[in-house]
């Protein structure tokens, strides 16, 4: 039964926002979908339904989304439209390095990297990843933490560890 709830009650909660109808129809429809996918998948998913359904945990989750929707992204995207328009880029790859331990949280680190313009993560291991960064202002690992992730590696550990 591990990880059979939680994930029944993201993919019941998923279905609901994307349907957008609350109609006995569309509820009973819900259900079976989510305990459907919960009792397929939920095993695989969740280690431990206790940290899944915790409030604070998702209370983080959507601060961080409003979080990187509103200023991680704006603030990336301006930065690559004025090397864009200005032509002042120094692309490379640095080392970065990360403390997160779990993969949930190195992958929400690195899909966020990669979503953010003017960074992709290229490569991933358990203590480090490697981005190609649009403007390397510097190759110091410590350094290129604190520009690249530093902000999404917090937000990783209070949702995921």
């Amino acid at each position: 039964m591990r990880g059979v709830i939680s994930t029944a009650v993201l993919t019941f909660i998923t279905y609901i926002l994307f349907t957008g109808s609350t109609k006995p129809f569309d509820l009973v429809t819900g259900v079976i979908v989510a305990v459907g996918v919960g009792l397929l998948v939920g095993k695989h998913l969740v280690q431990n339904d206790a940290k899944a359904l915790n409030p604070l945990r998702w209370l983080w989750g959507v601060i961080y989304f409003i979080w990187y929707m509103l200023v991680a992204e704006t603030k990336a995207h301006l930065d690559v439209m004025m090397r864009v328009i200005t032509g002042k880029y120094q692309a490379g790859i640095v080392k970065v390095p990360i403390e997160v331990k779990t993969d949930y949280a190195k992958t929400l680190i690195a899909n966020s990297i990669t979503n953010t313009p003017g960074t992709v993560v290229v490569e991933l291991d358990d203590k480090h990843m490697y981005a190609n960064w649009i403007n390397v202002i510097t190759e110091e690992p410590k350094e290129a933490k604190k520009k690249i992730c530093e902000d999404f590696e917090r937000f990783a550990k209070k949702i995921f560890e």
